[in-house]
């Protein structure tokens, strides 16, 4: 195991990283950024460091930084946790350089399933269901067109290095694919600094369930069952829970099987996500990989008794994976309490939090990183804490919710709780029957 971990994130997963490199005896060192001096996961690693001003890219995103960091604290690994540099295969390269584990997989591995369409076509070649589109890169209108008269409209337009929504555009007419092309590609310039898009069908109403895998050194592979992501706004998601209450018995094992053939077919080493659109009729879709740890990972925590940063750690330092079958029991749902208002179309609200008070009681957890007194900061995700619950039966889930957010108080800046207590009482979420237009037609009514 190692003796040093560096943590090169902030906020809650920073957090959750330090809690249980504790319970291995392992120190830690935060970096953190001029913004969040202040913030918790500096206050409780065993060493910091400040690597910059406020913005991301001058701090969080700062590769030499982040390294020298490591080298003159004595680091022998680092977790990127999720989002900045979790995905960045330069990063996990220069690390293995530098002589410090990267806790996750190789930079190869996250070059093969980070470029979409190389990971749509290293799918398709491994068996796994993909939806129908261009075989890589699209550059100019006259492919694109041919394309979608092949597969037919409505048809999506996707950045190959995009995520969160960006560089995406859905064209349901030829005469609107122009525009959209042009449009996609530059927010993909400007997101990602990589213009490149590919082209899928677009799966009328599907929900979005993903499959947690892991990987080990040893060639063993391993799934943890779905989660459901289906409630999200502009791609970004609200509220996660497990199990889908679309996945039965049969569907949930055809998934598992096709999760770990796509595993097998990059010998895949770590914690990952394979990401699979469900239509009306069932059938599923390999969408992409992630491949770090997720935000809604807590949700398959609870189901299934693993937890899932020991084992990233377990599996870096080059432990098995458990080899019992996983099982999962009862229903969890993840409610991201983002510091945005819902009543201005989500609009940022950072700010001071002036008071701040948990739910609490058998079955309810929060991960966070705020308190009163903490101000949250312009720069970086909106994200300010995770409410999750257990339960035995989705009903049981949805109202142990409900309960926990009328008991949280965040005073100072705006959050979603509001909205997410409303989907709470929402008919079509209570009964399971929704998809990922959820929020379209969902009448979001302002508390007195």
């Amino acid at each position: 195991m190692f003796n040093k971990v560096l943590i090169a994130n902030r906020g809650e997963i920073a957090l959750r990283i330090i809690r249980v490199c504790k319970q291995f005896g392992i120190k830690t060192v935060a970096v953190y950024s001029q913004a969040d001096r202040d913030a918790l996961h500096v206050r409780f690693a065993d060493e910091a460091v400040c690597i910059g001003p406020p913005p991301g890219k001058e701090s969080y995103l700062k590769i030499p930084r982040i390294i020298a960091a490591a080298e003159i604290t004595n680091a022998d690994a680092i977790h990127p946790g999720y989002g900045f540099l979790a995905e960045n295969a330069r990063f996990a390269e220069i690390c293995t350089t530098s002589g410090i584990k990267f806790i996750g997989p190789t930079p190869e591995m996250i070059n093969t399933m980070g470029d979409k369409a190389l990971a749509k076509e290293t799918m398709k070649k491994a068996g796994v269901p993909v939806v129908p589109g261009s075989d890589g890169v699209v550059k100019d209108l006259a492919r694109a067109i041919e394309i979608a008269k092949t597969i037919g409209f409505p048809i999506i337009l996707k950045a190959v290095a995009g995520g969160g929504g960006r560089g995406m555009r859905i064209v349901r007419e030829e005469s609107d694919l122009e525009n959209a092309l042009q449009t996609a590609q530059h927010e993909a310039e400007q997101g990602f600094n990589n213009p490149d898009l590919y082209i899928e069908k677009y799966i009328e109403q599907p929900r979005h369930i993903e499959i947690q895998v892991f990987g080990d050194q040893h060639g063993n592979f391993v799934h943890f069952g779905e989660r459901d992501c289906s409630i999200q706004r502009r791609h970004q998601k609200l509220i996660e829970e497990a199990p889908s209450p679309v996945v039965d018995d049969e569907l949930r094992q055809k998934m598992g099987e096709a999760a770990i053939k796509g595993c097998q077919s990059v010998q895949y080493d770590g914690a990952g996500t394979i990401e699979f659109l469900v239509d009306t009729d069932r059938h599923f879709y390999f969408m992409e990989m992630n491949t770090r740890i997720q935000v809604e990972h807590p949700v398959t925590e609870e189901v299934t008794g693993h937890d899932l940063i020991k084992l990233q750690l377990r599996v870096a330092a080059g432990e098995k994976l458990p080899r019992r079958k996983i099982k999962a029991e009862g229903h969890a749902i993840e409610c991201r309490i983002n510091s945005e208002d819902p009543y201005t179309n989500f609009r940022p609200s950072p700010g001071k939090i002036t008071d701040f008070h948990m739910p609490g009681g058998f079955g309810v957890r929060v991960d966070t990183h705020a308190y009163a007194g903490y101000v949250v900061p312009p720069y970086y995700d909106s994200l300010i804490a995770k409410l999750v619950v257990f339960a035995q039966t989705r009903d049981g889930a949805i109202n142990k919710m409900a309960s926990a957010l009328e008991e949280f108080t965040v005073e100072g800046i705006k959050t979603t709780i509001p909205f997410h207590r409303q989907v709470m009482k929402d008919p079509r979420f209570r009964s399971g029957k929704f998809d990922t237009g959820f929020l379209d037609s969902f009448q979001f009514i302002p508390e007195d």
